[in-house]
């Protein structure tokens, strides 16, 4: 104990480490259900969605895919004719998203929920306990009578070994989602959600933009069709996409006069040059777990904490401590995490009232929906948006499985949505249960369509069900009778 430490510690039934959706969902069940609750916080309430992921990502993208809509439709088209995106204006209702980085209105519905908030870097003491250090470097320590909750996300990760990369000053998602202006020119590294959703929004800002991608092709982790059809959206757009390409070398260097703006220079692996203002990796993430005191439980710092169902970290005794959302790498989406947080919530509840926990497979202490029905949208345009396993997952976890695609533009929804529509679907059938196993679609507007699938996929709606949930007419949703037809043969 340092001199500068709270003598007595302070109990609660639950502590909650970070204060994003993640940890802010875990200490409002917990706090909704009587038990005492308090959360730790070193940066702002609200965490990395609020305000450097996907609130201003998704600011910054709405504007590009509203103006690429009104293009899209004769009529609307000339009223917008040649226009632009206005970067101001845009950039301003950006900030107006982020609260201007203030977090005074998430501290207010903490405290209009009841839950407590203590401000700094929260540390595992041991069993149950919670060390806080502040700013000016006092401590306090909490201890929990019933649960901790580790909810610290994650961050971006920088490749080692690169030389200049440090001196180049790069950008992370931080810095791409908050810029208060927009770079001439600008490298993008990582051809994964974040990489080509910057791209998108920042071209339309103005930007020219060079994407540079290690492998063959965009969204590796989807359906390969959706990274070809995105791929052609960027170039389409003014991108200049590149493939096989690597960094081996950065240099940030004046550019003219000692006052002048600076540039990076990018030396690429088969020595060719490339000339940016800033450079953004997108090369992904790290959990936040370096220090957050794992050590002292007999947990390795920095890695990913391992959970079962009910998000209880395994290789600690006693079932006390919890991981929710990115940091136990099970699905690293907000609103994964957010229902993680759900179930974390119960299980610590049933716990302290001497329950039993229900960890069946979709049961309530189960957070069954990461492994088979986990949704994704990319904000791009044309948008992705999926769920469930991709026609070659579901192969490789060896499933009897029939895909059936449709073309997005023959549906007579489709065509009335937008002009010469461009879009594809894919739905991905398991022939023994009879059953939707994953989902995609790849097109204007189609993010909306999203939620229909999930809810035939986790709920595993027999297919001869499925035949009898009519889409209405004209709609783009007309396309799950094609998919159907396809199916049934």
């Amino acid at each position: 104990m340092t001199s500068s430490q709270s003598t007595a510690p302070e109990e609660y039934d639950v502590i909650v480490i970070g204060a994003g959706p993640t940890g802010e969902n875990v200490a409002d069940r917990t706090a909704a259900a009587g038990l005492r609750t308090v959360i730790v916080e070193s940066e702002l309430v609200g965490g990395e969605c609020s305000y450097w992921a996907c609130m201003p990502s998704k600011a910054l993208l709405r504007p590009v895919a509203a103006l690429a809509d009104a293009r899209a439709v004769a009529g609307s088209r000339e009223a917008v004719g040649g226009g632009v995106l206005d970067p101001a204006a845009v950039l301003a209702r950006r900030d107006s998203f982020t609260s201007h980085w203030q977090d005074d209105g998430q501290v207010q519905w903490l405290r209009d929920t009841g839950i407590d908030l203590v401000r700094g870097h929260g540390r595992l003491a041991g069993e149950r306990q919670v060390t806080v250090e502040a700013e000016d470097g006092s401590e306090r320590l909490l201890v929990a009578r019933h649960a901790v909750a580790i909810c610290t996300g994650s961050r971006p990760v920088l490749p080692q070994g690169v030389p200049g990369l440090a001196g180049a000053r790069p950008w992370t998602n931080r810095e791409a989602t908050g810029s208060p202006t927009v770079p001439r020119r600008l490298a993008v590294v990582g051809g994964g959600v974040v990489g080509v959703e910057l791209a998108t929004a920042w071209r339309a800002l103005g930007s020219e933009v060079t994407l540079l991608v290690r492998g063959s092709g965009l969204l590796p982790r989807m359906e390969p069709f959706a990274g070809e059809l995105v791929a052609d959206g960027l170039r389409a757009a003014g991108v200049d996409v590149r493939f096989g390409t690597e960094v081996a070398s950065l240099e940030r260097r004046a550019a003219g006069a000692d006052d002048g703006p600076r540039e990076v220079t990018l030396v690429l692996g088969d020595g060719g040059r490339l000339t940016a203002d800033e450079v953004l990796y997108a090369t992904g993430r790290a959990p936040r777990t370096a220090d957050v005191g794992l050590e002292q439980v007999g947990l390795h710092p920095g890695g990913w904490l391992d959970v079962d169902d009910s998000c209880t970290v395994l290789g600690v005794d006693g079932g006390w401590l919890y991981a929710a959302g990115d940091v136990n790498h099970r699905a690293l989406l907000t609103h994964q995490g957010k229902y993680q947080a759900r179930i974390t919530g119960a299980a610590i509840v049933a716990h302290a009232e001497g329950r039993s926990l229900d960890t069946t497979r979709w049961g309530a202490h189960a957070a069954s929906a990461d492994s088979a029905g986990a949704p994704q949208v990319v904000f791009t345009t044309p948008e992705v948006a999926a769920v469930g396993l991709t026609l070659d997952a579901a192969e490789r976890a060896g499933l009897r499985v029939k895909a059936i695609d449709h073309d997005l533009g023959a549906v007579a929804g489709a065509s009335l949505y937008g002009d010469d529509y461009e879009g594809r679907a894919r739905a991905v059938f398991d022939l023994d249960r009879e059953v939707l196993v994953g989902v995609t679609f790849v097109g204007p507007g189609v993010s909306e369509l999203l939620h229909s699938a999930t809810v035939a996929v986790v709920g595993e709606v027999p297919i001869d069900r499925l035949w009898h949930a009519v889409p209405a007419y004209p709609t783009i949703s007309e396309v799950w009778l094609r998919l159907l037809e396809g199916c049934r043969g």
